[in-house]
């Protein structure tokens, strides 16, 4: 399958599992796991920065979505990108587990720490660091079993 194809599948893929993963969220939050999405503090650090004066609460919020769907739909196509071979489903989800804790791995200690977003995993004092890590584990189960429905294995 030719690259676009790959991405395109790839992209559907991870908007879904992104839908996926808010549910998650939506319900770790209801427990109190949940206190702020990488997402928020992108959005609150532009705030800080100033770069959202005058903007409503509403639309802020609609920016924290429009984040978290176009990461979450960009990164579902990089990986489809990445995703030249076909499994049975206990592959697919594993892979989809590697790619996504890579993808957490390069967001959550490089660029949102040097852009003042939080600090990085190994300088953080909390176990809350690891629920990002699990959500993009899940993510990625999710897409490596949706990618491989849509390629038709």
């Amino acid at each position: 399958m030719d690259p676009g194809k790959r991405a395109a599948r790839g992209g559907f893929a991870g908007f879904v599992a992104t839908l996926a993963l808010s549910g998650l969220r939506w319900g770790l939050g209801r427990v109190g796991l949940v206190h702020e999405t990488a997402p928020e503090q992108v959005v609150r650090r532009l705030e800080e920065l100033g770069l959202l004066e005058g903007w409503p609460p509403p639309a802020r919020r609609a920016l924290v979505v429009l984040a978290h769907l176009a990461y979450g739909t960009g990164l579902g196509a990089s990986m489809g990108i990445l995703r030249r071979l076909r499994g049975g489903s206990v592959e697919e989800a594993s892979v989809g587990i590697a790619l996504g804790v890579l993808s957490w791995g390069a967001g959550w200690a490089s660029w949102l720490p040097l852009a003042g977003v939080h600090l990085p995993p190994w300088r953080q004092r909390t176990p809350k660091v690891l629920l990002p890590l699990l959500d993009h584990a899940f993510f990625g189960a999710v897409w490596g079993l949706l990618y491989r429905m849509l390629r038709g294995v």
